[in-house]
């Protein structure tokens, strides 16, 4: 059975770190482009991050560069979102995301907030 799991979100105050976690399983994530998206009540989703199947090539939103590191571990089959210095305004569940060419899976979504 094709599955994404996340986990590593909480509660966190302003200017603390998490790291969240996308293990896949029923299928083999390294010949996919994976990707962290977030959605907070009221907005649409947003991609915050991307990267390729070798993991050579990252992208992100402009309000998470330099905050937000997207890595992969091909052979865990395992990719993470590492957040440093959190901010209100990245309060949002975060979803994972598995892209190929014509098939997409989605991860349950972990909710972060970040609150004082």
């Amino acid at each position: 059975q094709v599955q994404l799991v996340e986990s590593g979100g909480g509660l966190v105050q302003p200017g603390g770190s998490l790291r969240l976690s996308c293990a896949a399983s029923g299928f083999t994530s390294s010949t996919y482009v994976m990707s962290w998206y977030r959605q907070a009540p009221g907005k649409e989703r947003e991609l915050v991050a991307r990267i390729s199947r070798g993991g050579s090539s990252r992208n992100y939103t402009d309000s998470v560069k330099g905050r937000f590191t997207i890595s992969r571990d091909n052979v865990k089959n395992t990719v993470y979102l590492q957040m440093n210095n959190l901010k209100p305004e990245d309060t949002a569940v975060y979803l994972c995301n598995a892209a190929g060419l014509r098939t997409r899976y989605w991860g349950q979504g972990t909710q972060v907030t970040v609150s004082s």
